[in-house]
């Protein structure tokens, strides 16, 4: 007798939940079946169950820091984008040594340990800009961990200021720089990249940076915007260039995902994610990220009814307060959370709250 369709589904998620459970690698074949997996409770069972065996203790952590987005100024325009502003638009800016030193003094006075320093890619702005304003940072704040530019930013001062992407980073390094952040991943495959972002760097050189980075002691975090043009196909890709890299470096600390925000951009005609989608993708995320430690929510696109499902889907770690942001927030979507705020988020899952660093150690 043939097997109906369901049938073959529910047999193919047990045959993979077997290889899951016995420590086994997951195929592309695989990570495909189970975003088409229909039973959404069952994957993410399947994906707390690893995230406990990863991490035993019935911890969520977060870090409490601030993104300071020092320019606006943009040239790439990618089609995503609702927050750049082309040179020498009326409303581009760069944040005064003053401004930014304010922000981080906020950040020290709630407590805070880490700055995300991220903005566009500025042709004014050469790597001499950047050794000066992180010497300064650290001569006011030797404390703040400096988790600071996309491998995006990184490779276009490297290019305008003539060096190579190691000796750029070196001298980055040696300014005050501790981490890199996984901006910029969007969908590692070119076809989807050249679609909502053609100016942007390639698949390969994002991956050839971060292994650069690595190489070098650095650690960063890995990303995945997803929801736009790519096919699911695309998305386990995406994973598996990932997880190959972190076999080869052992560099990235966490992944985070979260969805397009189409307000304000040039791609509002695409429909918004749904929360569903997002713990399906974190999900499958877990169960194919085999060996990455943490998996970081995004509050700030999903807000806190979602977030508190999605720690039962695979999910660790809070990600950062943020106190502000400006980048995805420009498209409309803004839920930033303050430290008592996670902590009920992560205490309403039956988690018990810890407060870590950028490099994952927990401070209380």
């Amino acid at each position: 007798m043939l097997e109906t369709p369901v049938r073959t589904e529910q047999s193919r998620f047990e045959a993979i939940a077997e290889k899951v459970l016995a420590g086994e690698r997951l195929s592309f074949e695989d990570g495909v079946a189970l975003f088409r997996y229909p039973n959404l409770p069952a994957l993410g069972a399947l994906a707390h169950a690893v995230r406990m065996r990863k991490n035993p203790h019935p911890y969520v952590t977060y870090v409490i820091g601030r993104i300071i987005n020092y320019t606006n100024v943009c040239w790439v325009r990618c089609k995503f984008c609702a927050f750049y502003r082309p040179p020498n638009h009326a409303e581009g800016y760069l944040l005064s040594d003053e401004e930014i030193l304010q922000k981080i003094d906020e950040l020290v006075q709630q407590g805070g340990v880490e700055v995300l320093i991220q903005g566009g890619l500025n042709p004014k702005l050469k790597i001499d800009y950047y050794e000066r304003l992180f010497r300064l940072i650290k001569q006011h704040y030797p404390q703040v961990i400096i988790h600071g530019l996309s491998p995006t930013e990184i490779l276009y001062i490297a290019h305008i200021s003539r060096l190579s992407v190691r000796e750029c980073l070196q001298r980055l390094v040696a300014a005050g720089l501790n981490s890199i952040p996984g901006a910029g991943g969007e969908i590692l495959v070119d076809r989807v990249r050249q679609q909502i972002a053609p100016f942007k760097d390639t698949a390969q050189e994002w991956l050839d940076f971060m292994r650069e980075a690595h190489q070098l002691g650095l650690r960063s975090s890995a990303s995945m915007m997803y929801g736009h043009v790519e096919t699911i196909e695309d998305r386990v890709e995406h994973f598996i260039r990932l997880r190959e890299l972190q076999d080869e470096t052992g560099g990235f600390t966490a992944f985070v995902c979260w969805n397009f925000q189409p307000e304000g951009t040039e791609l509002t005609h695409i429909r918004k994610s749904t929360p569903v989608d997002y713990l399906r993708t974190v999900a499958v995320a877990r169960l194919m990220l085999d060996n990455f430690d943490h998996l970081q929510a995004s509050i700030l696109t999903q807000g806190p009814k979602v977030i508190t499902v999605a720690l039962r889907y695979g999910l660790d770690d809070m990600g950062s307060t943020m106190i502000e942001e400006n980048v995805v927030s420009a498209q409309g979507t803004k839920f930033i959370l303050n430290a008592q705020e996670i902590e009920r988020v992560i205490r309403s899952a039956g988690f018990i709250p810890k407060r870590r660093n950028t490099r994952y150690e927990i401070l209380d």
